[in-house]
């Protein structure tokens, strides 16, 4: 576990330094363990949206398919689509390349 701590921590440093705060980056996180948890459950999710897709692609294939994959979460009915619908609102909030980063989160 202490394992894994460090290397989210690491990751919240990388993002820090590319402009994006604390509570950006930890709202994404939530939306990705979401995505984990589903997989390691056995969850369905529509396509291209799933750990085992996302996981598949890399740079900015990665984060295309990352913020479609959020999109057609939050057009899903039920819970599902609430959680994600909020994931819009936060894309639509900082659009890519605000704050001077180019990861759009």
């Amino acid at each position: 576990m202490t394992d894994v701590v460090g290397k989210l921590w690491g990751f919240c440093h990388v993002l820090r330094h590319d402009g994006i705060d604390y509570g950006d980056y930890i709202e994404q996180l939530t939306y990705l363990l979401f995505i984990k948890m589903a997989d390691e459950r056995g969850i369905d999710l529509p396509a291209r949206t799933d750990w085992q897709y996302l996981r598949k692609q890399s740079g900015t294939d990665l984060l295309d398919e990352y913020v479609e994959a959020l999109r057609i979460l939050g057009k899903q009915p039920g819970i599902l689509g609430d959680i994600y619908a909020g994931a819009q609102r936060a894309e639509r909030r900082q659009a890519p390349g605000d704050r001077g980063t180019s990861s759009g989160f």
